[in-house]
């Protein structure tokens, strides 16, 4: 069974260094490459001011937050409900550095992200695909066709959903991210309209070409090729 946590973070500022704590986990979690429903989203109180220009990018306050638990409340539930999963997420340096620092204030004997996940990056493999290109999520969403009208406004579970479809399509698998189990009503916002996935087939008689079908097949070919000056489809 292989099982994926998209992840993202929201936080109040850039850096660590200068005490900027996360104010916002979303995770979607993915079994065999299908959405389970299984998600993990919580705002958190950071105990500190959000810096104006972090507010313009994801719209969260500190009023809004006056009420959320802090993240030492939530440590142990995380770390639960992430081991074990590879995380998929994109520049995942930062967010996993502020996993690790929330974690390393928590205390209490837990260890870095590294010893719980593995982790895989998809800003890294965009970079290595298209070599000289944007490589942020709008830029991917753009490239593979992905409906992202709906963000405003950056968020850690809109845009772990939204990571998910991009993850799919640039590892070439199903880009389809109907809930393969679990309630759809409890974790589905932003899933309707995804097209459901085709179970895979099983005891289907399978048909080979005669040879002259296959003859046929490649005088089309041939006659391709001849047209266009190219046929992909010529070995």
């Amino acid at each position: 069974m292989s099982r994926q946590i998209i992840l993202d973070t929201e936080t109040t500022g850039l850096d660590t260094r200068d005490g900027h704590r996360i104010i916002e986990i979303g995770c979607v979690e993915m079994i065999n490459r299908q959405l389970t429903g299984n998600n993990f989203h919580l705002y958190l109180q950071p105990d500190r001011e959000i810096d104006a220009e972090a507010v313009e990018v994801h719209g969260i306050t500190s009023e809004f937050l006056a009420d959320k638990p802090r993240f030492e409340a939530i440590a142990e539930d995380l770390v639960s409900y992430l081991e074990g999963a590879e995380l998929i997420i994109h520049n995942a340096p930062f967010d996993i550095g502020f996993l690790d620092y929330e974690l390393g204030l928590v205390g209490r004997g837990f260890k870095t992200m590294s010893e719980y996940c593995t982790v895989a990056d998809t800003l890294v493999m965009a970079r290595e695909l298209f070599p000289g290109q944007r490589a942020s999520l709008d830029a991917l969403c753009r490239r593979y066709e992905i409906n992202d009208a709906h963000r405003t406004l950056h968020g850690a579970l809109l845009d772990a959903e939204i990571l998910a479809d991009v993850y799919l399509a640039m590892t070439g698998g199903q880009v389809s991210l109907t809930l393969g189990r679990g309630d759809a009503g409890a974790a589905g916002s932003g899933m309707a309209g995804r097209r459901q996935a085709v179970p895979e087939a099983s005891g289907l008689r399978v048909l080979l070409a005669d040879e002259d079908e296959l003859a046929a097949h490649a005088q089309r070919l041939a006659e391709i090729e001849k047209a266009a000056g190219r046929c992909l489809w010529v070995g």
